[in-house]
């Protein structure tokens, strides 16, 4: 005798399509695996990128032998005053990115709009360090798509 819950012989399993295959899962998130760990990384990126857009606003704070200078640029500051933007910046960019590792839903907001700061601060002072400046925009880049890409999964239905 057969349960209630087996199928007859000439019915399929629930379960089943025609094919015999599973059906296809019904989340719609497809990075649902992979973008935790993203914005984990992320979070990672922003405290490093910021601890060292801080160091380099120090190094233009205490030595501005180290930069190259530019005499007919149009962003013009004194090194000084970059130097106080990027610690500024810097520090803003760590601490948020520390709340993202906590896991504050507000901190990717943040984190995306504070890094689209950093990146155009690294590219109207890209004159002064020209590789670091590159290096950074592209931190920064990654480090905002990951953020976008992240979608909890209470959100995704």
């Amino acid at each position: 005798m057969s349960s209630p819950s087996s199928p007859t012989p000439d019915q399929p399993p629930p379960w089943r399509s025609g094919t015999g295959a599973p059906p296809p899962p019904t989340s719609v998130n497809k990075f649902g695996d992979w973008a935790p760990g993203l914005v984990m990384f992320a979070g990672v990126l922003m405290l490093i990128n910021g601890f060292m857009e801080a160091m380099r606003g120090i190094m233009a704070v205490a030595d501005d032998d180290v930069f190259v200078t530019t005499p007919r640029y149009v962003f013009r500051f004194d090194l000084t005053g970059w130097g106080w933007i990027h610690i500024v910046v810097g520090v803003l960019v760590a601490v948020v990115g520390a709340f993202v590792l906590m896991g504050a839903a507000w901190a990717r907001y943040a984190g995306v709009f504070l890094t689209a700061v950093s990146a155009v601060d690294s590219f109207l002072a890209m004159p002064y360090y020209p590789l670091w400046s590159i290096v950074v925009i592209a931190l920064d880049v990654f480090i905002i798509w990951a953020l976008c890409v992240y979608r909890p999964i209470d959100e995704v239905s």
